[in-house]
């Protein structure tokens, strides 16, 4: 670095969005790999960044055949860039929570099948904020549970819906309602035409079994321990079609067989035994900034989870 004194100046919106661009390519780990994410060139990222390094007077990162590394007051940048972003996001948000007509941005985030579920009635609640809340952005995406997660503590998803796998401290949890899992398998399978007294704890061990690829529900840890794990899905669909070819066993929600099956197409191996509830819930962030659209849209779910319930609490 150069010993001579520098001021940065006045920052404007010219260099905000060549640090988006330092930001996107340090979370995709390299040039090539942000190529998709920014749909540009790297040709061009590779403009942004020289040029967000001569701006600044700073080397921010290493790039070649060794691969791409931050220096020390890249990783500095980077920080500071994310902090900057989420003030930016809280200002952006606060403006619109000001407004005297409900705007702003609602991203929900959803695992797995659920924003299918009928019991949720998501094109019914997206209706309803709509009808109330015409300016509001909406935003609707699938990701893993951990993704899920991290994004609702980030503040970079307003509401996000899990199986209830574990309890974090930042995190709220309305619960929507619960569903029964257990072993299946297709009717190609060799144990689906045996009796049930047959069908027993060591046969169903013999079997290929399919496992989630996470850390096991408390419920199912003890049901898959002795388990003969030969395949990996995590997505409801995709461990559907595996056990589909006649050759695994797993469990599945019996909601989701119920509504993606055909009867009599898959059989429930030992279904007082092997099985374990699973809760579904809805998560935001705790002490988050406010945010009417998020607001709105969790009393309308919780409305709608209360007729689901009966007018019983689903807390």
């Amino acid at each position: 670095m150069s010993s001579r004194k520098y001021w940065l100046g006045q920052v404007g919106d010219f260099e905000i969005k060549q640090l988006r661009v330092f930001t996107t390519v340090v979370q995709c780990g390299g040039f090539s790999a942000a190529e998709a994410e920014l749909n540009i060139t790297r040709s061009t990222i590779s403009i942004h960044i020289a040029n967000l390094e001569a701006r600044l007077n700073l080397k921010l990162c290493h790039r070649g055949r060794s691969g791409f590394s931050l220096t020390d007051e890249g990783k500095i940048i980077y920080e500071s860039a994310q902090n900057l972003f989420g003030t930016l996001e809280e200002f952006r948000a606060t403006v619109n929570n000001l407004n005297a007509t409900l705007s702003g941005d609602l991203r929900l985030i959803f695992s797995d099948t659920v924003s299918g579920d009928s019991r949720l009635g998501l094109s019914e609640l997206i209706s309803q904020v709509n009808e109330r809340a015409p300016d509001v952005y909406i935003t609707v995406d699938v990701a893993s549970m951990a993704e899920i997660e991290q994004m609702v503590i980030n503040e970079e998803a307003e509401v996000g819906f899990i199986p209830r796998h574990r309890s974090i401290e930042g995190l709220d949890y309305l619960h929507l309602f619960t569903d029964t899992c257990r072993i299946y398998c297709h009717s190609s399978h060799p144990l689906y035409e045996l009796p049930d007294e047959q069908i027993t704890d060591e046969l169903i061990e013999s079997y290929p079994f399919i496992q989630a690829g996470l850390k096991p529900h408390e419920g199912a840890a003890s049901l898959i321990e002795h388990k003969e794990l030969r395949a990996t899905a995590y997505y409801y669909e995709t461990r559907l079609a595996l056990i589909r070819s006649g050759r695994y066993l797993g469990f599945l929600p019996e909601y989701y067989v119920a509504s993606e099956t055909r009867p009599g197409e898959l059989r429930a191996l030992n279904p007082t035994t092997s099985r374990y509830d699973l809760d579904l819930c809805a998560i935001v962030r705790k002490s988050s900034r406010a945010n009417k659209a998020r607001d709105l849209f969790i009393q309308l779910l919780q409305e709608k989870m209360l007729r689901l319930h009966g007018g019983g609490n689903n807390r």
